[in-house]
């Protein structure tokens, strides 16, 4: 019984691999075409006396003659998608087999160049589905990114940029928690931190790379024997460290930077194994007091940060207030 269970769990696995490979193989055969469909498109349309009325009509007759043919998935709409993917991404070589159709049409709508490489660049570093890029997009990830980070050690590379990253340029602030789907005004931190669990996959996902989960309430003990308990535990194999999050309700007190720098305290004398990093504490609170920030421990601290957190996805006035109160912020840093 157990022989036949051996080979049936080998014939499960090359079945499960060849599947994946006969899906992958027919998403890059698609990706391919629909770039070629695109270029022969704007070929022809260069080639119109006059392009505009042109390339209406010869995208309008393509539409009708290819659903005949084909059926679904070739109408005007699609075929105009196919065109701007050509302008979008005008070198072939550079498109890569890991991600769809579905990939590209998302990473379509990004104007910036430097935003549309660095999804693309994370959702095959990352594995993103085309749900979790969209969650990404629509959440900021690229501008909160690069609104809190040092201009000086970003590359081309957005992965590299993210792996050769300090500690404190690692962290989102702020995080956007939308998909906690917490509605209520008043929810207390117990509220806030089930919600976590039971979406722990995206929590990680907004943490960003490398995270993993490790401990939920997990208890340290002082030297005169009182017990304490953090509310999330966390390791980062990027960084090489334990990361301890604190969940506070209401704006940051001087108490809760206290409370974090003795939980990392202590975690770094009892929990740390030889040869990690230095653990970090991240007290994630849904409002910073930039005064407790720059008078306190958490002021120049490479262990020890606060974030914000937000329920909702940002707008672009959202984005424009992160970038200005993120120059403050900065500008209080500077003034010490």
């Amino acid at each position: 019984m157990e022989l036949q269970n051996n080979i049936y769990h080998d014939i499960q696995s090359l079945i499960a691999t060849a599947r994946n490979s006969i899906v992958r193989s027919v998403n890059w055969a698609m990706v391919t075409a629909y770039w070629e469909i695109g270029k022969r498109i704007a070929e022809e349309e260069q080639n119109g006396a006059e392009r505009a009325q042109y390339g209406s009509y010869l995208i309008k007759n393509l539409a009708i003659q290819l659903t005949n043919e084909f059926g679904k998935g070739f109408d005007d709409r699609e075929l105009r998608k196919m065109r701007q993917f050509y302008f979008t991404f005008p070198i072939r070589d550079a498109l890569r087999p890991e991600l769809s159709w579905s990939h590209y049409r998302l990473l379509m709508k990004i104007e910036n160049k430097e935003a549309r490489f660095f999804y693309l660049s994370e959702s095959i570093e990352s594995a993103w589905s085309t749900r979790q890029l969209d969650r990404q997009i629509n959440a900021a990830y690229y501008e909160r990114f690069i609104i809190s980070k040092n201009k000086n050690v970003l590359k081309k590379d957005a992965n590299a940029v993210i792996e050769n990253l300090p500690a404190n340029e690692f962290l989102k602030d702020p995080f956007v928690l939308e998909f906690l789907d917490i509605k209520a005004e008043n929810y207390l931190e117990q509220d806030l931190e089930n919600a976590i669990l039971n979406n722990l996959q995206n929590f990680i996902l907004e943490l960003g790379k490398g995270f993993s989960f490790v401990a939920r309430q997990q208890r340290i003990t002082t030297d005169a024997g009182k017990h304490y308990k953090i509310d999330l535990v966390f390791y980062n194999y990027l960084l090489k460290c334990f990361v301890l999050i604190d969940l506070k309700i209401g704006t940051l007190t001087p108490q809760d930077v206290g409370q974090m720098d003795m939980y990392v305290r202590l975690y770094e004398q009892q929990k740390k194994p030889v040869g990690d990093n230095p653990t970090l504490g991240i007290i994630l609170c849904s409002e910073r007091d930039d005064t407790v920030v720059k008078f306190s421990v958490l002021n120049g601290s490479e262990q020890l940060f606060a974030s914000q957190y937000q329920l909702y996805l940002p707008s672009q006035t959202q984005l424009k207030d992160w970038v200005n109160q993120q120059r403050l912020f900065l500008a209080l840093k500077n003034e010490n």
